[in-house]
């Protein structure tokens, strides 16, 4: 209770202001019926802090003339300083069979996945109060065991980070065999390979970064040790994501490619130094945050896709009627119009896709790719083939009915070719093996009747036409230009399945 800064405050409930360790010990002591109010006639002189090197935290309080301070900390350290031990009533020097008795105690608590605090205490007298003079020949009182379970949804999120690519790495402040049993429990790949700080500090760069190929589990770092690591881990090639919470994790998170504070236990530096916070604090929610990154990739790879696609197909069929002396199939008016609206409304709403069902089983990007790539340039080029060969075939078959005629043909084949390369640019797969994403994306299928209906006002009302240079369309017509247009997809999706090597889709 006295070497102890946290608060436990009953409103509605019990609430627990301060470090969750230091509350669990004072709930435990609250249960025994002890209360710091019960303790007015100790009153406080000085307090050590914890710190990662010394692993451990002294409070000093004055009790009538003397000075006492209440030691805890990481067991097999506070054990070592410990000359004497509390026993039956009595203080007594502490034997090697004492030692062992209580290493034993530690090592069977600990390899329940309990995290194992060595409580002692010490007559201080009116010397200077450093860590060095307190914190030695120490009387020994005992052993505090807690449980900090993982949350149940770490298990689930391991698994997804392994079918997602992404390698999970424990580093903990925790017992070297609490850290084995916690690893076991939530799932851990090779928990039994351990390295703690000490052994840590006996490895060279090049031990380290062999070590680091197999071992996912640290115990008893500091975090200079995290630090080290996090900086193995990039001269392997790694993109590395930090977790932390303590004013020492600061470097690490600054270290790391991102690094990511505890919300609610992490102090002001530690946000300050992070790339982001876990409001939560719960582990779960950066596997969330990766599926919703790469979600919101594919959309915009998606979107760059169709519009670039589409783009060339345009300038693709205005490009080649230049070079074989027919008329301009498109006026500035026409592109204007397919760019703001029947390009523009599908287009923001690809933004709306949800994310691939197995977006989190595919392995991670290399850094350095980027939304445009080789396969975009292929497929848009592709596409914009197909667009410019059917949309001149119907502008030459009906120029013999007038020019605005052909026009209104050619300046309606590209919106529907567009209107079907929607589906095309939503996917590197076949669509039709994926027949959810025809009615997936409610915001889209929207946007294509707006713009199919948009389109068609625009060819058929007569306030339209003046500004469009438009006229009014045959029913047989429509029903060419819509299977025209569909031709994108069929041809596509032909392609996807036999020929991938033409367009090379699935290549980033």
């Amino acid at each position: 209770m006295l070497c102890n800064t946290a608060r436990l405050v009953k409103s509605k409930t019990w609430k627990i202001f301060g470090d969750p360790t230091e509350g669990a010990l004072i709930v435990s002591a609250r249960k025994y019926g002890l209360e710091k109010v019960k303790l007015k006639n100790y009153s406080f002189v000085d307090e050590i802090p914890f710190d990662s090197s010394r692993k451990m935290m002294s409070s000093i309080y004055k009790k009538d003339k003397n000075k006492i301070a209440y030691i805890k900390g990481a067991p097999e350290i506070l054990l070592k300083k410990c000359n004497f031990i509390y026993l039956n009533g009595s203080v007594k020097p502490i034997t090697k069979k004492d030692r062992l008795l209580i290493n034993k105690q530690i090592n069977q608590l600990s390899e329940d996945a309990l995290r194992v605090l060595a409580h002692g205490y010490k007559y201080v007298g009116n010397k200077k109060l450093t860590s060095n003079y307190v914190e030695k020949d120490i009387v020994f009182l005992g052993l505090q065991a807690m449980i900090d379970p993982a949350r149940p949804e770490v298990s689930p999120a391991l698994i997804k980070c392994k079918e997602a690519g992404i390698r999970t790495i424990m580093i903990t402040g925790d017992h070297e065999n609490t850290a084995k049993a916690i690893a076991k429990e939530i799932g851990f790949e090779n928990y039994q390979q351990t390295i703690t700080g000490k052994e840590l500090d006996k490895l060279n760069e090049s031990e380290l970064k062999s070590k680091l190929k197999d071992c996912n589990v640290f115990a008893r770092v500091s975090p200079e040790h995290k630090l080290r690591i996090v900086r193995a881990l990039h001269k392997k090639g790694n993109v590395v994501a930090m977790t932390g919470d303590g004013v020492n994790d600061a470097p690490a998170l600054k270290a790391a490619d991102i690094g990511i504070a505890m919300g609610i236990k992490g102090t002001d530096v530690a946000k300050d130094s992070s790339d982001m916070i876990l409001m939560n604090d719960n582990f779960s929610s950066i596997i969330d945050a990766v599926e919703e990154g790469r979600g919101i990739f594919d959309n915009i790879k998606n979107f760059i896709r169709y519009l670039i696609s589409s783009n060339i197909g345009e300038i693709f069929a205005i490009f080649a009627a230049l070079l074989i002396g027919l008329p301009l199939p498109l006026i500035a008016v026409q592109i204007l119009w397919m760019n703001l609206l029947t390009d523009g409304l599908p287009a923001l709403a690809l933004g709306m896709d949800p994310p691939d069902k197995d977006i989190m089983k595919r392995k991670p990007m290399k850094s350095n790719v980027g939304a445009i790539s080789k396969s975009t340039w292929h497929f848009s080029i592709f596409v914009g083939i197909i667009m410019m060969i059917g949309t001149l075939t119907l502008f030459v078959s009906y120029l013999d009915q007038g020019l605005d005629y052909a026009r209104s043909i050619a300046f309606s084949t590209i919106v529907f070719y567009q209107l079907f390369n929607i589906f095309n640019s939503r996917t590197d797969k076949s669509i039709f093996h994926q027949k959810e994403l025809f009615f997936n994306n409610k915001y889209l299928i929207l946007a294509i009747f707006a713009s199919a209906a948009l389109q068609y006002i625009v060819i058929s009302l007569p306030f339209f036409q003046k500004y469009f240079s438009t006229v009014s369309l045959a029913g047989i017509d429509w029903i060419i230009v819509v299977l025209m247009g569909s031709s994108v997809l069929i041809i596509t999706e032909i392609v996807k399945n036999n020929f991938k090597n033409i367009i090379n889709l699935s290549q980033n």
